[in-house]
């Protein structure tokens, strides 16, 4: 299988990410793996999509480090791939990272993905189900029994009047993530209200939303495949997050810290709810970030955390990822359709 993975920049690429641990999962399976950035990326004259990629020369790897540094060093194996031939494509590219500095490159990757479609190739997550997730709007049509009350608005007073009937609520960008511009409003911050609105709105819409107070404990991060949870041997790809000190944010790169995460009837009763409009959408390999019985954020571009859920689990869950992706493979050529068998997830 010839497997291509497009990040933002494939030198900005950390040994930690999940998409570098796909990777090099891909090559000890024996398969051939290119990784390239969005800026890497070509339409020729003759119709074709095209990038400059680093593959490696190594059949396998022990460390996924070792294979960062060979794809990242001078003994990476520079070329000129068709995105055509490919077999499966990964978009695996943080349009948000781009939002500010690179605003060309936030729908590339998905522009490029959903022509090279054209010539069967398995493009994962489907770039028509991502251009709708293109900002967190996306997330409000989703079942509103699994979502915390939420405005979304420019207006000033329609945000102070969510936040007198709520008490407390949560202000943040409708673009963004990793919690960049996030503030906790409660009762007596309302005086100052009119300075975070301004600092969120810089870029844009507002979304006001309830908060939760389970959210003091953290949150969980679980991953979706095809739908499904991804356990394996009874065991879920999921850890949580914990919040550090005073910040209200669990985001690791905010300051949260990793934990092991229990997967309750809550967690799967919201996954079960969330699965159909994802199938529908063709969200192969979905996070979901979940406080108590609640869903604070569904991550469907590049959703990372894979190496921290095996940290706890001790499951290589990115095995588990690539022979999905294999069986999509094995099926497109067999009959020529992208079969999702959701059952797979279950291993």
């Amino acid at each position: 299988m010839r497997i291509g993975f497009i990040v933002n920049d494939v030198m900005t690429e950390e040994a930690s990410f999940t998409t570098v641990r796909l990777a090099c999962e891909a090559i000890n399976h024996g398969h051939e793996a290119f990784v390239f950035g969005v800026g890497d990326v070509a339409y020729d004259p003759d119709e074709f999509i095209r990038a400059r990629a680093r593959t490696v020369s190594k059949k396998s790897y022990k460390s996924h480090v070792t294979f960062l540094r060979d794809l990242q060093g001078p003994k990476a194996d520079r070329q000129r791939i068709t995105v055509d031939e490919l077999d499966v494509l990964m978009l695996r590219n943080v349009p948000s990272d781009d939002y500010i500095k690179r605003p060309w490159a936030t729908n590339a990757a998905a522009e490029f993905g959903r022509v090279a479609m054209r010539h069967g190739v398995i493009v994962v997550n489907d770039p028509n189900g991502l251009a709708k997730a293109s900002s967190k709007m996306y997330f409000q049509l989703f079942p509103e029994e699994v979502r915390p009350r939420t405005v979304i608005t420019r207006d000033r007073e329609e945000i102070k009047a969510f936040a007198q009937s709520e008490g407390t609520i949560v202000l943040k960008p409708l673009q963004g993530s990793g919690g960049a511009g996030v503030f906790l409003v409660r009762p007596e911050d309302v005086p100052n209200i009119n300075q975070m609105i301004d600092a969120v709105s810089r870029d844009g819409f507002v979304i006001a939303q309830q908060y939760l107070p389970a959210a003091q404990e953290g949150d969980t991060r679980l991953f979706l495949m095809n739908g499904r949870p991804l356990r394996v041997k009874g065991k879920y790809a999921a850890f949580g997050r914990v919040r550090s000190g005073g910040d209200m944010r669990s985001n690791i790169h905010a300051g949260g810290k990793l934990a092991p995460a229990e997967i309750d009837h809550h967690a799967l009763a919201i996954a079960e709810t969330v699965r159909p409009k994802l199938v529908q959408d063709g969200m192969f390999l979905v996070g979901l970030d979940i406080v108590g019985d609640r869903l604070m954020e569904i991550n469907v571009f590049s959703p990372g955390g894979l190496g921290s859920a095996q940290k706890f689990t001790k499951v290589n869950f990115t095995k588990y990822v690539i022979e999905a992706l294999e069986r999509k493979s094995h099926y497109m050529k067999a009959y020529g359709r992208n079969f999702d068998n959701v059952d797979m997830c279950t291993l």
